[in-house]
């Protein structure tokens, strides 16, 4: 059994909010997006994604399917529908979102990332980051073997190098992992993790049980820590019985 909470805020700079974050027991799907284009249409984007995501996960609930290929097809419609509306309507040119997807069946957990907003898994009371930043930072870190520490405040961290939407073709990786009982999953977008450092936040997920509190203590967190982005978390669990 998966129990989950999400939780949104604007942030202490932005007037408008382009973060979304689904969870759906039924399907058992959890969402996080970071959409980014002018005009609003960051707004738009991550929205098209997650629905575009959701349609087809529901549309593949019954056909036989393995998880992985649902999950890298819902992904891949989801490009599509972004990068089409970008092209059809001029004010939303360029627009694109980041994208983090879990798909939980019992304790066994399919996952796909586009761009910079994070799956991390808790285990044995250590945060564990699950996904591979899509930026010019994550590809340091992968060739160079630079320390992640090291770069925290590097003026570009935040250069993309893949997103939902901005090509009409996206590579979708899959990946998997197992939970014991009791585990906990995060997902979340960088106006959390660009501020909190992790031992920081995996305090908090180690100090309150409650998912609704642990949520909330890691937005107040990076919103105390002068996030100026928008600040989006999924905390969930998995339980045995």
């Amino acid at each position: 059994m998966w129990t989950a909470v999400t939780k949104t805020h604007t942030g202490n700079v932005r007037t408008n909010n382009e973060d979304l974050a689904l969870w759906d027991s039924e399907l058992g799907v959890l969402v996080i997006a970071d959409g980014m284009g002018g005009h609003n249409a960051g707004e738009l984007a991550s929205r098209l994604a997650v629905e575009a995501l959701y349609k087809s996960l529901q549309q593949t609930a019954s056909g036989g399917l393995e998880a992985a290929d649902r999950l890298r097809e819902a992904v891949t419609r989801a490009n599509r529908e972004v990068f089409r509306t970008s092209k059809e309507r001029p004010e939303c040119a360029g627009m694109g979102t980041t994208m983090t997807v879990a798909l939980v069946e019992a304790e066994r957990v399919r996952y796909a990332s586009v761009g910079d907003s994070r799956l991390y898994a808790l285990k044995n009371g250590a945060l564990q980051q699950m996904t591979r930043d899509d930026s010019l930072m994550g590809a340091l870190i992968d060739v160079a073997g630079i320390d992640p520490a090291e770069l925290e405040h590097h003026p570009m961290r935040h250069l993309l190098t893949s997103v939902v939407g901005r090509k009409a073709e996206l590579d979708v990786t899959v990946d998997e992992l197992t939970l014991a009982d009791g585990q906990m999953l995060l997902l979340s977008t960088d106006g959390m993790h660009g501020v909190l450092p992790t031992e920081s936040i995996a305090a908090i997920l180690r100090a309150d049980q409650d998912l609704d509190r642990a949520a909330q203590l890691l937005v107040t967190a990076a919103l105390g820590a002068d996030s100026k982005d928008n600040v989006t978390v999924v905390v969930a669990r998995y339980s045995a019985t």
